[in-house]
């Protein structure tokens, strides 16, 4: 099995080794410590070496940080998890906070008193992050302060080693590029951005830029690892060589300069000497790297990672191994729904549900030729009230039964060599409510919204956010969460910059694969998310109009349940759309399934009443 139920930490660790911290801090002559939940690289997945916050609070959400001050601890995290960051932290030690409504930056500056001091590792925090929080500081008469060794790290005693997990070359059949282009498309790059060198910082850009996949961080197929590009000449690849098998060492000698990651400063120092232009991207890469390169002199130039865009907008090999992992994976969640379907109420429960998909897509991805390699997350698997609990993680701890005439929320992904997907529907248990069919329909009106979407050349993920909440705010509704999140190529399932959110500034560009998952959450009660992945489409002519707009081709296809549709709330258009999304999954997904499935599926797939 990929995914781990075990209970992975304890609420009561909190206060002992918060106190040990304080006591640290003291004799470094802070008042404070920031504890990210980060790593060198600044990304979601981080291997267990990088788990401090997780380790010092008890909180095992992808995203939070902890502001330790000698009298109070508060721990910042987004909508997805402040039920979850209640649940796993001990109330008498850390007060919860948004990391959206009031981030640390606006907490300190609201509530430190002048001459306090606050420590960081600059290896955890962004060179942007550091700014913000430098200014808003500075104007209380704080100070921010970067520390060499992290204080967390010399008290973990049994902290895990860095990953040594094979690298893989990554077939060109799947990346539709080779590396070589690749490279020198971002070689250009930092020419035309006036820089000497830049510095990849995103172990998703090593792995398209290089055509490479690894393991070192769970569910995600990374690499960890840092890259100099340089307009001209070899790029230097800093990577460990023990994680490079013989065939993929003799490749990747063929692409760059390699060099192990502990020589990443002292040649960077060189590069920067005596006014080397270092390109940086201040919203992924480390502050430390920018400290690098001022105390030799040198100076940065503030550039986006210039292999963010290529990767995320995808081209026609990586399209066409989306749609088919998306086939594949649709059968395998069919299956799966076929038998939880005649599961009665009360005989199975969540980690037993999540298992079994598990099991069904090991076995359709053998039987179709292309193994499953990894779930792309821990499968979220919430029956009844956990279904509330935006990015719940069942244990054995909490694993519940799934109650007859309550919702099941199951959120999950796959990791295929082709492609990635992530699915989530919400199951009727039984004979669901009126409320809650209103409230599921209601979701299900935001996600067809976006799916019919047309929209202009330039339009962002803020722009659109708002058409998936229309129905739900009418109602006096609305989630805690963004609307979409951007899709790797057999990379990561949660892939900047493209997003749906209010924070969502990225132009949305054909071939950007992302999320469109609207959702309502009732504290104690249940949880109901929608999620299917789309792909900008180009822009093409609407008749009559004056300008071409793009759309979204949907790419997961499995039905949604019939049972929570109330058909009277949607209008004629969306029951048109479900009618004709449910015929095309049952037209694409039907001939791959048989006996028992298929007959769920036909009945799953009619039309609405």
């Amino acid at each position: 099995m990929f995914q781990c139920f075990d209970v992975i930490s304890d609420p009561a660790q909190g206060a002992p080794r918060v106190a040990h911290l304080r006591g640290r801090l003291s004799s470094m002559g802070l008042d404070g410590f920031l504890v990210p939940r980060a790593d060198e690289h600044q990304g979601e997945y981080v291997a267990p070496r990088s788990e401090r916050l997780r380790w010092l609070t008890g909180f095992t959400g992808s995203a939070g940080v902890a502001l330790i001050l000698r009298d109070r601890a508060i721990l910042f995290v987004d909508g997805r998890y402040t039920l979850q960051a209640r649940a796993q932290t001990d109330p008498k030690i850390f007060t919860i906070e948004s990391l959206v409504d009031n981030p640390p930056r606006k907490w300190m500056s609201d509530n430190l008193s002048a001459g306090t001091r606050i420590g960081f590792d600059p290896w955890l925090h962004t060179i942007s992050e550091i700014g913000k929080l430098e200014e808003a500081l500075e104007s209380k008469g704080c100070e921010l302060v970067a520390v060499d060794g992290n204080p967390v790290d010399e008290m973990w005693d049994d902290q895990p080693s860095p990953p040594l997990e094979p690298v893989s070359i990554h077939a060109q059949q799947h990346a539709g590029e080779g590396a070589r282009e690749k490279l020198a498309r971002l070689a250009s790059a930092v020419r035309d951005a006036g820089a000497d060198h830049t510095v990849l910082t995103d172990p998703s850009s090593l792995a398209w830029a290089f055509n490479i996949r690894g393991a070192d961080v769970p569910h995600t197929p990374l690499a960890l690892g840092f890259a100099v590009i340089s307009p001209e000449g070899l790029p230097r690849l800093f990577m460990d060589k023990r994680k490079l098998p013989r065939e993929t060492e003799a490749y990747l000698t063929q692409l760059a300069d390699l060099l192990p990651p502990s020589s990443l400063e002292r040649e960077l120092e060189k590069l920067a000497s005596g006014g080397g232009k270092i390109g940086l991207d201040p919203s992924l890469a480390a502050d430390q790297l920018r400290r690098i390169v001022e105390k030799t002199c040198g100076s940065v130039v503030n550039m986006p990672d210039p292999a963010r865009l290529p990767r995320a907008t995808k081209n026609e090999a990586e399209l066409a191994g989306a749609r088919a992992a998306h086939r594949r994976d649709g059968a395998a969640v069919c299956r799966f729904l076929c038998w939880l379907d005649a599961q009665p109420g009360g005989t199975v429960d969540e980690i037993t549900v999540a298992r079994k998909l598990e099991e069904i897509r090991i076995h359709t991805g053998q039987e179709m030729q292309m193994p499953l390699r990894d779930i792309s997350f821990d499968t979220i698997s919430g029956a009844g009230p956990n279904g509330a609990i935006i990015h719940y993680r069942v244990t054995t701890d909490t694993n519940r039964m799934l109650g007859d005439g309550e919702l099941y929320l199951i959120d999950s992904g796959a990791q295929y060599e082709d492609g990635t997907t992530d699915i989530t529907r919400t199951v009727a248990i039984g004979a669901p409510s009126g409320e809650m069919r209103e409230r599921a329909t209601l979701v299900l009106k935001g996600m067809i919204g976006i799916s019919m979407l047309r929209f202009p050349a330039g339009t962002r993920g803020m722009d659109i956010d708002v058409v998936a909440r229309m129905a739900l705010w009418k109602a006096g509704l609305d989630y805690g969460h963004g609307t979409g999140h951007g899709v790797g190529s057999y990379l990561s399932v949660h892939e900047g910059p493209q997003r749906i959110a209010k924070t969502g500034n990225e132009k949305l560009l054909p071939g950007m694969i992302v999320s469109n998952e609207p959702g309502y959450y009732k504290e104690g009660a249940y949880g109901i998310r929608m999620e299917n992945l789309i792909v900008v489409t180009p822009a093409e002519p609407v008749p009559g109009g004056d300008i071409e707009m793009h759309g979204f081709e949907t790419l997961t296809l499995v039905p949604f349940d019939r049972r929570l549709v109330k058909t009277e709330l949607l209008t004629a258009e969306e029951r048109d759309w479900l009618d004709a999304y449910h015929r095309r999954v049952r037209e694409e997904i039907g001939p791959m399934l048989d006996g028992e499935a298929l007959a769920w599926l036909e009945k799953a797939t009619e039309p609405l009443a």
